[in-house]
């Protein structure tokens, strides 16, 4: 059986006061196994008498009227490193990323891109319109500057270095922004690109939204009457094949919509390649995969032929759950959207394997 589940869009939640700097990020499409990294956060113990957070709505009323319409400029963000990067111009934007470009779009402010790279795919009819730059973890400086940014926009996994340098000594701002492996990641996100476009109350609106949506999503996976066991794999054909463990996106996704992990739950962390010893001890109820990654084995036919998982429960029964790659897993403006449809997918499992 092949659930397939649309992509509807959606808006996500802000830490109020949350910093300029966001915090980490995920690669939407990796080719090989990625090691998603956390930026460290201080912890600090607060003052017996420290007045409580503000509210992200108040954190909206405290914001100037001015803020929601034309972009306040020169625009001041911290980007992942710590570094303090100054916009003066917004008028023509590279995005680096497609999850950033989508937070661009979802912002209103997407007739400022004039590039994007090969992972930007939604809004569809908009990215597929803009020049390419090639995909953000092996850019190319000369096709950067060649489309006349006045700022280059991404997150942490852009690269190489030697690329990102050589854009910055040609004077053009580079804003990066962290991208953890957490249901947290899509508002920092979120309030990072805003700054940096001279829109911070648009962000913190954007933010609440979406993270209003994560929420829901995750109460009503509490209501699942059990856990299914699902097992996600990275697909490129027969070139990368391999599980998603802990510290992933993938992973939070899973655990958030009411799942069990198993290939973390096997002791992985970040991607490995699939073994067919592995594979067979997880015994998942469901195979959850990306689409493009399905269509580049074959459907569920190929899918099934790699070593292994015909042998399992979710192979025996043709269980597989696919989702377009971005939706799932890029930690944008859609997350809490994704997270209810792949919720309502695992129900469905629960309900074909006998919960009740």
């Amino acid at each position: 059986m092949l659930l397939k589940l649309n992509n509807l869009p959606i808006l996500l939640l802000a830490l109020a006061f949350l910093s300029a700097c966001g915090a980490g990020s995920t690669a939407n499409a990796p080719t090989a196994a990625p090691a998603p990294t956390t930026a460290p956060v201080a912890t600090v113990a607060p003052a017996p008498t420290a007045a409580p957070a503000p509210t992200a709505a108040q954190v909206v009323a405290a914001t100037p009227a001015s803020a929601a319409g034309e972009p306040i400029l020169p625009a001041t963000v911290t980007d992942y490193q710590g570094e303090t990067v100054v916009i003066e111009s917004i008028d023509r934007i590279v995005s680096l990323s497609g999850d950033i470009t989508e937070i661009i779009f979802a912002l209103g402010m997407g007739d400022y891109v004039v590039g994007v790279d090969i992972s930007a795919t939604y809004p569809a009819e908009k990215t597929k319109a803009l020049p390419s730059i090639g995909y953000q973890r092996r850019l190319n400086a000369e096709g950067i500057l060649s489309l006349n940014p006045t700022l280059v926009i991404g997150n942490e996994f852009a690269g190489p270095p030697e690329a990102l340098a050589q854009v910055r000594s040609a004077g053009v701002p580079i804003a990066l922004t962290a991208n953890p492996p957490t249901l947290e990641s899509p508002a920092q996100k979120i309030i990072f690109v805003a700054r940096a476009l001279g829109i911070p109350q648009r962000g913190y609106e954007l933010a609440g939204q979406v993270e209003a949506e994560i929420a829901q999503a995750r109460a009503e996976a509490s209501t699942l009457p059990r856990q299914p066991r699902v097992l996600f794999l990275y697909l490129r054909g027969t070139d990368v094949q391999q599980v998603a463990g802990a510290n992933t996106a993938i992973d939070a996704m899973i655990t958030a919509a009411g799942g069990i992990n198993a290939a973390a739950e096997a002791g992985i962390v970040n991607y490995a390649p699939i073994s067919p010893e592995m594979v067979i001890a997880a015994q998942p109820d469901v195979i959850l995969v990306l689409t493009k990654g399905l269509e580049s084995v074959g459907g569920i036919d190929g899918l099934l032929s790699i070593p292994g998982l015909a042998d399992t429960p979710a192979g025996q029964q043709r269980r597989v759950v696919d989702f377009d790659d971005l939706y799932l897993n890029g930690m944008g403006p859609r997350t809490g959207q994704a997270l209810a449809d792949l919720v309502s997918a695992f129900r469905a499992v629960v309900a074909q394997t006998g919960g009740s």
